[in-house]
Order: C-alpha cells, then structure tokens, then sequence
C-alpha cells in the first residue's frame, strides 16, 4: 500500500468493516489498481494493527461487494474492469420483479454447474472451509442474526472449488447483481431472520455440502438448483408483499 498505516481503534465494535472501507477507498483511489495483488494477511495485520480474523473478515466484505477475487493458494487480487462484464448487468435496469427474478434464473444457471464441478474437483481443504462456514451460518441463525456475508462466501467458496478462476472472478465481481437479495429493502432481511426461513436455508445448505463432500455432481447440481428455485420463490413472496 502507498499510503501511510491505518490504525484503527481498539474498541470499534466492527474493526473489519472499517479495514474494508479504508481498503475499498484505496482501490477506488487508485492506490490498489484493477489487477494488483494486495499486500498479504501479515501484511495487513501489521500495517493497521488489527488481528488476522478482523483481516479475513474484511476481505470476505469486498469479495462479497465485487471489489477483489481470491485465488486459492496466490492472493487476493482487485477485481479487472474487462473481468468484472460491466454493463452486461446494470444494476439500475434491476428494477421490477421479472428483473429480478430473470437475474436469478442467471444464478442459478451458473451455480448448479458451480457446484456439479465442485463435487468433482474440490480439496479436503474446501470440505474444511465450507464445513467451518455452515456451522458459523447456524450459529447466527440460533442467534437470529443476519449471515448475508456468509452466505456469499459460502457461494464464492463452491465456485473456488471448481478450479475455474473464472467461475470466481464471476461469481466475486458480480455478486451485488447475481445475487439480487442484497439490493431488496429491510422487509426481505426482516423475512430472512425467520427461525423456519433460517432453517430451511440451512438444510438446503446441508444438502448442496453433503453432495459435494461425497462427490456426486449430479446431486451437487440438482441440491443447488433446488436451494435456488426455493429461495425465488421465496424472493417472489417478499417482493409481492411490499
């Protein structure tokens, strides 16, 4: 980084929403171009002095934006301006709920085979991520508390395990309009917080992970395809009661 260390404070209630904001600046600043590489975990750690977890917690909130990709073993890398297809998607024509809802047959097209290739290619190491993510997701649901970012980088995760770099520089640099719930006012967060939503998504979850795990990419792609259509359908019932 070329600007002088950020030390954020000790007792900010949310550090790594802070580092992402400073680090979303310096890529909108130019200081981190389309392309670079960002300085590592240790590098981060040190340079604003905040712990590892507050570091990944950050970069999870910018991959989740469209701001950087990571790739499994190199780095975390600002998104490309040719990579992110802007224009395909303009978020300012997602306006009506057939927008939305063909926005989501898009997703759903691309995931299942996220997930198909995943089943055939992932790591132990992706079983262990994904693994530790669910049990984070349940654990807020117990609590009722919103998991939106871990929901996406559940998502980002599957198209990592495909081996793909495209299939997660997509999926990373367009998930504001990929994933259209994050563009719907308070009512559907309200809806998301529900204990029987909640457990539903886990299950589906459940699902899409145990497929994976045991290889099988024809139950991989159809338990994504299912979580998808369900939470359509879901998404329909919300927007229709606004």
């Amino acid at each position: 980084m070329h600007s002088e260390p950020v030390f954020l404070a000790k007792r900010s209630h949310n550090l790594s929403q802070e580092l992402a904001n400073i680090l979303d600046s310096q890529i909108r600043d130019g200081q981190l171009s389309p392309g670079a590489k960002l300085p590592s975990e240790a590098q981060i750690m040190k340079a604003h002095g905040v712990s590892r977890s507050v570091v990944r917690e950050a970069l999870s909130h910018l991959q989740a934006n469209g701001k950087v990709v990571t790739r499994q073993g190199i780095g975390t890398f600002v998104c490309e301006p040719i990579i992110r297809l802007s224009g395909m998607i303009d978020p300012s024509s997602v306006e009506t709920l057939q927008d939305v809802l063909s926005v989501v047959e898009v997703r759903i097209s691309l995931e299942s085979e996220a997930a198909a290739l995943a089943a055939q290619r992932r790591s132990e190491a992706h079983l262990t991520q994904f693994r530790a993510l669910l049990d984070r997701m349940q654990a807020r649901a117990r609590a009722s508390s919103p998991s939106e970012d871990l929901d996406m980088e559940m998502h980002l995760l599957i198209a990592q395990a495909t081996g793909n770099r495209y299939f997660t520089e997509i999926m990373s640099c367009l998930s504001r309009e990929l994933i259209p719930r994050m563009r719907l006012n308070k009512a559907f967060n309200e809806s998301s917080l529900s204990q029987a939503y909640l457990e539903r998504r886990d299950a589906e979850h459940e699902d899409i992970y145990n497929a994976i795990a045991r290889q099988d990419a024809i139950g991989a792609a159809a338990a994504m395809r299912l979580h998808l259509s369900n939470s359509r359908e879901r998404l329909v019932k919300v927007m229709q009661s606004l």
